[in-house]
């Protein structure tokens, strides 16, 4: 099973040579990047989880609504939101989408587990920060999916043969090719494949000056929109299941 999702954030970096990005033109960079996303997954029929940065959430009600009525997942993303701020988006999502939200991920602050059980989310989906050094590291992680305090823990996926990571960095830098055939050698030894993308990076930094390391800018933009396509493409040619997250978990 390969679980499909995306991370809608803000492009948070500075700008460079003096160009000057309001946040309401960083929020429409996320929304246009979002849109193209969702535009590539109807041609394909794919469905997808996509997990909103909490504090975004009352900002993007109408793309929310847009990506639900497509029947993709709304999941959260906390970046570093109070539990109290997480509590009163996930009632207002809700009573917008009138749908539960179940799933929640976290990656450099992390609320206890116990809590998010009592706001009723049903499963945690952390991830690490992606090191450019990664590839020389030897990475060891359990890949099944448990159960800790009442809710089901999703650990990130990893290639059991390459020991590649399956986060965004890694699909933006591998030639789609050889991310076509870990995918497939994964699956082999693994039940599902959890693969996450950032909104971001679809943004066309020709166009839009953020000052970040030249290797985030590699194959961005419009070539990830390309890449996106490529692999579902190829998932639907090779008749390789797809599922929300949810639907997978529970």
């Amino acid at each position: 099973m390969v679980l499909l999702t995306f991370n809608i954030l803000n492009m948070e970096a500075e700008t460079k040579n003096g160009f000057q990005i309001t946040d309401e033109e960083r929020l429409k960079i996320t929304e246009e990047n979002t849109k193209a996303i969702l535009r590539i997954l109807d041609i394909h029929d794919i469905k997808a989880s996509f997990f909103v940065e909490v504090s975004l959430t009352e900002k993007l009600q109408n793309l929310i609504k847009a990506i639900s009525s497509k029947g993709h997942e709304i999941a959260f993303y906390n970046k570093g939101s109070k539990l109290p701020e997480i509590e009163n988006a996930k009632k207002n999502i809700e009573d917008l989408l009138e749908k539960q939200i179940r799933g929640i991920r976290q990656k450099d602050v992390k609320i206890p587990q116990g809590d998010l059980k009592l706001l009723e989310f049903n499963y945690v989906s952390n991830i690490d920060n992606a090191n450019i050094l990664f590839p020389f590291k030897r990475l060891k992680r359990d890949t099944e999916i448990t159960e800790e305090d009442g809710l089901s823990i999703v650990p990130e996926s990893i290639s059991p043969y390459s020991q590649l990571p399956y986060n965004d960095f890694v699909f933006q830098i591998l030639p789609m090719k050889y991310y076509q055939n870990m995918v497939l050698e994964t699956l082999q030894n693994e039940e599902f494949v959890l693969i996450y993308l950032n909104t971001w990076q679809f943004t066309d930094f020709k166009k839009h000056c953020f000052d970040i390391p030249f290797y985030r800018t590699l194959f961005s933009g419009k070539k990830m929109e390309d890449k996106l396509d490529a692999l579902l493409t190829f998932l639907n040619t090779r008749e390789m299941a797809t599922s929300r997250m949810k639907d997978y978990i529970f």
